[in-house]
């Protein structure tokens, strides 16, 4: 059974790094470009903290989809995810179910992942390689 899916483990690798990458793009839409209409962001300004991780989500968000500096995109995301779980979420209590965390952990741990294991064969890193 492992024979069977363990081939499949690159493929999934690239799906994962682009559907991270487009998560964190959507988000860096919605705080900047205000879109969709109706979200929690709708009042977030360009030079704030939250403007400020919306520009990164998009950039390196759209960066990360298409698999260019893969390693440190996901690495800087991860830390931005940090980040973001401790000064939003964590003084609102110590339960992530209950301080509405559980998405920022995720991410920061989804893009730790991403930043040892790369890109996947699917990237425009590892076209770079060839």
């Amino acid at each position: 059974m492992d024979q069977m899916f363990s081939k499949w483990q690159p493929t999934a690798l690239s799906l994962f790094r682009f559907i991270t990458g487009l998560l964190l793009f959507q988000y860096g839409i919605a705080k900047l470009f205000k879109f969709p209409a109706g979200t929690m962001f709708e009042k977030v300004e360009l030079f704030s903290l939250i403007g400020a991780a919306g520009t990164i989500e998009l950039v390196l968000g759209g960066l990360l989809m298409i698999g260019l500096f893969s390693r440190i995109v996901a690495f800087v995301l991860a830390g931005e995810m940090a980040f973001a779980y401790f000064i939003g979420h964590f003084p609102k209590g110590f339960f992530p179910l209950l301080n509405n965390g559980t998405g920022a952990i995720l991410f920061c741990f989804a893009c730790l992942y991403l930043s040892t294991a790369g890109g996947g064969p699917y990237s425009v890193d590892e076209m770079r390689k060839k």
